[in-house]
């Protein structure tokens, strides 16, 4: 399907819309699965070492999810290298290779590289930012401008 510039793949046009935080909370998570972002969101929170324990009762507040899946789910992001993991007893702990910051810059610079033309992505992306982000934004670029001199 063809939409002015924008091409959509047929595949993609039969999942519904998602709207609101569900949509950026998706785009952010990029790569993982509803479940695997529902878990390392519930980890950057705490910004600690986790175990499954802790991230079972945290979810489990807010859905009805057994255990074991919770262990299933945090191997696998362990096993995608998005978990390091140490024993401690007879339990894991575990921690995330990078926070969540450093995994939406790299999204970013995704999306700079594979988006098409950069000057349109960065113009896109700038004309979305209310005025207290966009100060934000020129704050850090004298920051690290500064920082490369």
């Amino acid at each position: 399907m063809n939409l002015g510039n924008v091409v959509f793949h047929a595949r993609l046009r039969r999942r519904p819309p998602v709207y609101g935080l569900r949509a950026e909370v998706a785009m952010l998570a990029r790569g993982f699965g509803d479940l695997e972002a529902a878990v390392m969101n519930k980890i950057w929170d705490r910004r600690a070492a986790v175990t499954v324990r802790d991230i079972f009762d945290d979810l489990s507040r807010d859905r009805q999810i057994a255990y074991t899946t919770v262990l299933s789910t945090m191997d696998n992001l362990h096993r995608k290298r998005w978990l390091e993991r140490e024993r401690d007893g007879k339990a894991y702990v575990y921690q995330p290779v990078m926070s969540r910051e450093e995994r939406s810059a790299r999204l970013m610079r995704e999306a700079m590289e594979t988006g098409g033309d950069a000057d349109a992505v960065l113009a896109f992306f700038v004309e979305q930012m209310s005025p207290d982000e966009s100060a934000q934004l020129k704050a850090v670029i004298r920051r690290v401008s500064g920082r490369r001199r």
